[in-house]
Formats: structure tokens, sequence, C-alpha cells
């Protein structure tokens, strides 16, 4: 019985290190996905921001906008002898 109570504590163990691992992971997951929305907040209001730079709201469509801010970056790229168009 002394070998059955062992084994299972070892087991109970092993699985609560686990439980551990998995909460941890997860949390860290979490912190992770907070950290990318705050991003990808910052970066949709860097977009209105760029768009609004280069042409005023109801100028143009956001479309014609971003479709000329992409032409400067690629124009930016080139200048620094960055082919835009090859695949990372």
């Amino acid at each position: 019985m002394t070998r059955e109570m062992a084994t299972y504590d070892e087991r109970l163990r092993d699985l609560e290190a686990e439980a551990f691992r998995t909460g941890r992971t997860l949390a860290e997951h979490g912190e992770q996905l907070q950290r990318i929305g705050e991003q990808q907040v910052t970066a949709f209001g860097n977009i209105d921001s760029l768009a609004n730079a280069v042409g005023a709201p109801g100028d143009r469509t956001i479309t014609e906008r971003l479709d000329t801010i992409e032409r400067v970056l690629f124009a930016l790229a080139r200048a620094q002898g960055i082919d835009p168009d090859e695949p990372a």
C-alpha cells in the first residue's frame, strides 16, 4: 500500500506541476495578446494619422490615401536598397 501511495503522490505532484506550467503559459499568452491588442490600436491610429496627412478626410477615400502612402514607403525602401517586392 505504501508503494501505491508513493506512486499516487508522485502522479499528483506531476499533475500539479503540469497544471502550474499550463496556467503560467496561459497567463503569458494572455499578456502577449494584450500587448498585440495595444500594438494594433497604435498601428490603426498611425494609419489614420498617415492617411490624414496625405489627404484631408473626405478629400479622397482612405484606400486612395493608403495607396499613396504605400507608394511613398516603397520609394523609401528602394532608395535604401531594399526591394519591397522581394519576399522576406
